[in-house]
């Protein structure tokens, strides 16, 4: 499943986990991701097409990588002087909003 697909508009996904309903039913992408769209950003000719932060030639998967070495918010802002926390915070959205997918096994 690439980016685009994950990413175009007009699909159903749901709020926090598949299956999940609001109170108006099914939640599409403008509702649900408009903070994480407004940061992440996929232009199939920047970083091969991966998502970005804000159109900037920072990745997603950069950010997440120095989270995981075990640097704080404030020190990946120092790393990377670019990125606001709303870009950090976005970063970990889509990442948990990626991964959050029923998988089904044959």
């Amino acid at each position: 499943m690439g980016a685009d697909r994950w990413l175009r508009p007009g699909r159903e996904w749901f709020a926090e986990r598949p299956g999940c309903l609001s109170s108006k039913g099914p939640i599409t992408v403008e509702d649900s991701m408009t903070e994480v769209f407004d940061r992440i950003t996929v232009d199939p000719k920047q970083c091969g097409g991966r998502p970005c932060i804000r159109g900037m030639r920072i990745r997603v998967v950069d950010v997440l990588d120095l989270l995981a070495s075990g640097l704080a918010a404030h020190q990946v802002i120092e790393e990377l002087p670019d990125l606001e926390l709303a870009d950090i915070e976005a970063a970990l959205r889509f990442a948990s909003r990626r991964m959050n997918h029923p998988i089904l096994a044959a």
